[in-house]
């Protein structure tokens, strides 16, 4: 085999084996700077905020009648319940903008929107697992005894609950919760559904007391409504929630 070249021979060799080792080169830092491309979308990816869901009720519409009407149930959940979803998850959106784009302008608008829906959201999904067609009656065991400590009698906590709902100026929530620092149960309220809540205190107990989630039924009369929810109060779901927030 004749292993020799002519000058000119040699010479275009050499040059297209330059032109590919420059090409090689050329299509490293490409390449990537296409794996950190999709690296980076995919990071975008994992950052965005999740979205909200609504969830099923546990029951159906119509199983907390007489107390809670079918009508009621289906407009509560269906169209306030989906409302906060959507709000919240609008919001989330949103402020995901303004950080893509640098733009924090509306950052304080969209900030109360997300406390506002999104809390409107979570006290739904409590309330809604609070409530049982099997309900009502009084609750047992350390739930029972830790409501006698705090408030003297399971009597004078169901006053003081009562009590606290029909004074609800407007639209809000009346609320039990366990206060971790103090190890104690504290009845307490919020406005709308975010405003005057104590902070850090863990919801075990909640009752809606906006208009629309007993106008159909008692109209204006929120005393009645309270009283009768009483009977489909779900204290099972209330104490797993009392021994979580205790961490037992």
């Amino acid at each position: 085999m004749d292993f020799s070249l002519t000058r000119r021979q040699f010479i275009r060799t050499i040059s297209e084996l330059s032109l590919a080792g420059f090409a090689l080169v050329l299509l490293k830092p490409i390449k990537a700077l296409t794996i950190l491309t999709n690296s980076l979308d995919k990071r975008k990816e994992e950052i965005k905020m999740a979205r909200y869901e609504l969830p099923p009720l546990p029951y159906d519409y119509n199983a907390l009648e007489p107390h809670i009407d079918e009508q009621t149930m289906r407009l509560h959940h269906d169209k306030h319940h989906l409302a906060y979803v959507n709000g919240a998850n609008t919001a989330l959106e949103a402020l995901e903008k303004a950080r893509a784009n640098n733009d924090f302008s509306m950052v304080k608008h969209w900030g109360r929107e997300l406390a506002f829906h999104a809390s409107g959201h979570i006290n739904h999904c409590i309330f809604w697992e609070n409530m049982s067609p099997n309900g009502g009656g009084e609750p047992e065991g350390e739930l029972l005894k830790q409501i006698i400590k705090d408030f003297g009698s399971f009597n004078n906590f169901k006053a003081h609950y009562s009590s606290e709902a029909k004074a609800v100026e407007g639209s809000g929530w009346a609320i039990l919760g366990w206060d971790k620092l103090s190890n104690q149960l504290l009845i307490y309220t919020a406005e709308n559904h975010q405003n005057q809540t104590v902070r850090a205190v863990v919801p075990l107990l909640m009752l809606d007391v906006w208009e629309h989630a007993y106008y159909l039924k008692y109209q204006n009369n929120r005393g009645a409504y309270v009283d009768a929810w009483w009977n489909v109060v779900n204290w099972q779901d209330v104490a797993n929630r009392f021994s979580a927030a205790r961490g037992k």
